[in-house]
């Protein structure tokens, strides 16, 4: 400079020199910013953890929240203030794997109907079909394997009826009405797992055992339909139809 003036070489390198401490300071300000942003993230999401940890230790809370998830579990809905806490209780009752009471099924079924869901159905049904089934292995009794089996069945798991009942059939002798009612319920889970031409053998080596029962010819009924021979389950169904009356008339 020889005049007081800044030649253009200075010029420009006071230009750079200014452009480069702007840009250090918008830098500076970027990771301040961006710390003082993550440090709030972190307080928030800090209290949202305590808000929810308060939450799960509030017991009304907690209540809630578990009967929720009872009610999701069994498929049961809305249910009536006067019904609420019994339902509720024989929720968890089932829940925790303790059977229902005679008194308290049949409350169930009549006069909360809207909450015997198919879910909780079949819950209720894999707890009796446990009961019965270690009842059948502790006494031997075999009715206990024949209730079992139909149990197991309505709870979804045939394959546990099949078990079961061959089990059952090699220690019950050669007693006609037993081998026919374990014949009866083991060709139903053979039916239920479209094993459809040993279930129709079952049926009729039941129907041998017990002419007079209508159960083995209730099940040669649906099998031959299923079959695709409609005359004939319709002829099992109605020779079904006719020993059930006459096992209500005579016992």
């Amino acid at each position: 400079m020889t005049d007081g003036k800044a030649t253009l070489g200075e010029f420009q390198a006071a230009a750079e020199q200014e452009q480069a401490a702007r840009i250090e300071e918008a830098s500076v300000k970027a990771v301040k910013d961006a710390a003082e942003l993550a440090e709030r993230a972190d307080a928030r999401a800090a209290a949202v953890k305590a808000t929810f940890a308060a939450m799960a230790n509030d017991p009304a809370l907690r209540r809630n929240r578990e009967a929720k998830e009872l009610r999701q579990r069994f498929g049961v809905g809305y249910i009536e203030s006067e019904d609420y806490r019994r339902v509720m209780a024989l929720l968890r009752q089932v829940a925790t794997g303790q059977r229902l009471t005679v008194e308290d099924l049949a409350w169930l079924k009549t006069e909360a109907d809207y909450c015997w869901t198919d879910e909780l159905q079949r819950a209720w049904h894999a707890l009796e079909a446990e009961a019965l089934t270690k009842a059948w292995e502790s006494s031997g009794d075999p009715w206990n394997a024949v209730n079992a089996s139909g149990h197991w069945r309505k709870a979804g798991e045939p394959e546990r009826a099949l078990r079961l009942t061959d089990a059952a059939l090699a220690k019950v002798g050669s007693n006609p009405k037993l081998r026919s009612a374990l014949a009866t319920t083991r060709g139903g889970a053979m039916r239920d797992l479209r094993r459809l031409d040993e279930a129709k053998a079952l049926a009729s080596e039941a129907h041998q055992l017990t002419s007079s029962d209508y159960r083995p010819c209730t099940l040669l009924g649906a099998v031959h339909i299923e079959l695709g021979d409609l005359p004939a389950g319709h002829e099992w169904y109605a020779k079904a139809e006719t020993l059930a009356l006459l096992w209500q008339k005579f016992g």
